[in-house]
């Protein structure tokens, strides 16, 4: 469930929408061959900073994946405020994350199954 207001929930959803069509458009010349969903997105209660989690896959180069478009995180914040520019007075700040959820559950089921 998520957490905060009716607003925040609105602009996470907002960002993590059009983060996850920016990842697939651009991803697609920064990274060949990889494939980024954008899980969750969190909000701070003024807006001006946003946590967004990302699924990548193949999981093979994870961390390298997150580091190089935490590089280019200015070009994403930009991109992002052309697309949400009428819809917030202020961009937020962005911060990429791993989501290991997926990872975490895997592990589980492999452990059940042992």
């Amino acid at each position: 469930m998520e957490a905060g207001t009716p607003r925040q929930n609105k602009i996470a959803r907002l960002i993590q929408k059009e983060m996850a069509d920016m990842l697939q458009k651009y991803g697609k010349d920064w990274l060949p061959g990889v494939i980024i969903s954008v899980s969750a997105v969190r909000i701070s209660p003024d807006f001006s900073f946003a946590r967004c989690y990302l699924s990548i896959f193949p999981t093979t180069k994870n961390t390298e994946i997150v580091e190089k478009l935490n590089g280019n995180v200015k070009e994403l914040r930009y991109q992002l405020g052309t697309r949400i520019k009428n819809q917030v007075r202020k961009i937020p700040e962005i911060a990429l994350y791993l989501d290991d959820s997926l990872d975490y559950i895997d592990n589980i089921e492999n452990l059940l199954k042992e």
